[in-house]
């Protein structure tokens, strides 16, 4: 009987080391994939900024808001935009999609090279009321002293166009104070708000009309600015009192 048992042991020892070995796993190389990560940022800077057109049927008779997650290429254009809140109308949330899909953004650069971009765009609609609306135009500090040939340190080579709404204001008067640079060729840079309206939709319909715009300088023999980027400032008032 122990001949027996012993035998059957031997026998086994090879099964099982063959079986250990069929089971052994294998792991498989590691594959490393370089993917440029796009650019997050909560607030976007938009080369046109997006105009939905909608009705008061589209609001469904009461104020509306949303925010909408927009995606863009190293050139500013949308690829992709979808809603992060919604309206609570599916049909307005289409309107507003098409329109951030029309828009551009200023692309977002790193060490020179420009990246892709996510973000997201607050939208806040309002049905219009029977009170008067009226649009408001670039009338800025500096603006307004120079159509009155005051003495000014700059000066616009056409006024910035800009585009606000009276009802954009939400029933207060706003103010926004900015700084900017200006290339060697009166192109104006890196616009920077210096005081908030407190709406920030307005902040950067303000500072789209200054990218968009040109200055010139009086030159003099200590004014090198031709040869550097130069500072500069100036403010904008929107007063409900002064809507024609």
């Amino acid at each position: 009987m122990k001949q027996i048992l012993c035998l059957s042991l031997l026998v086994s020892i090879p099964f099982t080391t063959a079986f250990s070995a069929s089971t052994k796993t294998h792991q498989l190389p590691a594959q490393n994939i370089d993917v440029a990560p796009a650019h997050l940022t909560t607030r976007l800077n938009w080369s046109i900024f997006p105009k939905p057109i909608y009705a008061n049927e589209d609001l469904k008779q009461r104020d509306r808001a949303a925010i909408i997650r927009v995606a863009a290429n190293a050139k500013g254009k949308i690829t992709d935009a979808s809603v992060e809140e919604s309206t609570g109308v599916d049909a307005l949330d289409r309107i507003l999609i098409q329109a951030v899909k029309k828009a551009e953004v200023k692309p977002h650069t790193e060490n020179g090279e420009a990246k892709a971009i996510i973000g997201y765009q607050a939208f806040n609609l309002r049905v219009k009321g029977n009170t008067p609306e009226c649009d408001f135009n670039f009338d800025s500090k500096v603006w307004n002293a120079q159509n009155a040939d005051k003495k000014t340190t700059f000066k616009y080579a056409a006024q910035p166009n800009l585009d606000i709404n009276s009802s954009e204001l939400k029933q207060h008067d706003r103010k926004v104070k900015f700084n900017f640079k200006v290339d060697k060729h009166g192109q104006v840079k890196k616009v920077k708000i210096k005081q908030g309206s407190g709406i920030y939709a307005i902040d950067q319909k303000v500072v789209q009309a200054l990218r968009n715009s040109q200055i010139s300088v009086k030159r003099t023999a200590s004014t090198l600015w031709v040869y550097k980027k130069s500072n500069f400032k100036d403010e904008i008032q929107f007063r409900l009192n002064s809507c024609k």
